[in-house]
């Protein structure tokens, strides 16, 4: 199976809190007759409490129309891009030239070169580095890379891969647009970059990472001695998963629930009020794919969500009947950068990966199992099952 080995986040230089986002666009739609008490309700209720941006907020009122906000996207995405590619290669101690495989993904900004091509103008990749751009997927293309890089890991053990994940959703706000969809998004969405490197189960780094896992279990069940590591250090030495499977939902007759609608002035939001009523929907899917392995869902023991909003993530949480607190990271994320579309889960997993988290070994002799869910366009999901 292949396995998750490192992670990286990147994010511009502008962090605003969401008071000084809203103070700024109330400022500018009030002269074109903004709703003052419906704009603070919305803002308010995404429950977003700062947010990166992609420029500073003084350069959005300069961007004239779609090719303005794309080349803008384009510069910083590229810059993202090469930051966040090189770190999680310089964390892993690889060369690029290693990597035999890189996806990008993004659904905010388009390119062609892709994001990937132009990036091997920036980095030493070898010049046969196989390259896949996913552009559209949305939300949901975070979990969704995550699950299309796996299976082309399952057909090339022996390879390295980079998921590359870029969302600049701050250059696809509307200026000139009133609407409750423009008004939610620009309280919710925020801009960042994430990398993931995965290899196939018979790449040399697998190895290293069973031999770390096997100590970590040992550690486990021995007690602390003293002047050693505490256990909260110890343990995120140690969480690098296996991705075990993965499982696509389409939800039929659906395309307006969310997505862009392509205009002159740039991508424009489209966002319904179904969403939540979809993730209503999650609960014979999640079932039916954890018992395709002897699972069910009290056998997860970490739960990675994207951040769609407050109210899908409290409909994920309940339809599942997950623990109190099962997806507190997830609200956490939101809370501090907003939702990052497929930027978001990854953000979350490096979290998980990279910092301290609750113990996760020793519940099983399988190991313990983690879930990453992802709600997106079309309507769909994506879920894939993780494995310590």
């Amino acid at each position: 199976m292949p396995h998750i080995i490192n992670t990286a986040t990147a994010f511009p230089t502008h962090y605003h809190s969401q008071q000084e986002i809203s103070f700024a666009l109330r400022a500018v739609w009030i002269k074109k007759g903004l709703d003052v008490a419906i704009f603070d309700r919305l803002q308010k209720a995404v429950t977003v409490e700062g947010r990166y941006l992609a420029l500073p907020m003084s350069e959005y009122y300069k961007l004239d129309g779609f090719a303005d906000c794309n080349r803008a996207w384009l510069e910083v995405a590229l810059e993202l891009g090469e930051r966040v590619i090189n770190d999680l290669l310089e964390k892993t101690n690889l060369h690029p030239q290693e990597i035999q495989m890189l996806m990008s993904v993004t659904s905010t900004g388009v390119t062609v070169p892709s994001l990937e091509a132009r990036l091997m103008n920036r980095i030493a990749f070898a010049q046969d580095l196989k390259r896949v751009p996913l552009f559209g997927l949305g939300c949901l293309a975070g979990t969704a890379g995550v699950a299309r890089v796996g299976d082309y890991l399952k057909g090339h053990p022996e390879e390295a891969a980079i998921l590359l994940t870029i969302e600049l959703c701050s250059l696809t706000l509307q200026a000139e647009d009133l609407s409750i969809a423009n008004i939610i998004s620009s309280g919710l969405f925020g801009d960042g970059a994430a990398a993931v490197l995965l290899v196939g189960d018979q790449h040399p780094l697998v190895k290293s990472n069973e031999k770390r896992n096997s100590k970590a279990n040992e550690f486990h069940g021995s007690k602390v001695s003293k002047g050693s590591k505490d256990e909260s250090e110890r343990d995120h030495e140690f969480h690098k998963p296996r991705v075990l499977s993965s499982k696509s939902i389409f939800f039929p007759d659906s395309e307006e629930v969310m997505g862009w609608d392509v205009t002159d002035r740039g991508l424009k939001i489209m966002l319904g009020q179904g969403v939540p009523g979809y993730a209503k929907q999650l609960r014979p899917h999640v079932d039916s794919f954890l018992a395709e392995h002897g699972l069910s869902i009290p056998d997860i023991a970490l739960w990675l969500t994207h951040p769609g909003g407050p109210k899908v993530i409290d409909t994920i949480e309940s339809c599942l009947e997950l623990p109190p607190k099962s997806l507190d990271k997830t609200r956490k994320h939101l809370r501090e950068v907003g939702n990052i579309s497929s930027t978001s889960v990854l953000v979350i997993l490096d979290e998980c990966l990279n910092g301290p988290v609750p113990k996760i070994y020793g519940k099983s002799d399988t190991g313990n199992f983690g879930m990453m869910i992802s709600l997106g366009p079309a309507f769909s999901g994506e879920l894939v099952l993780l494995q310590w």
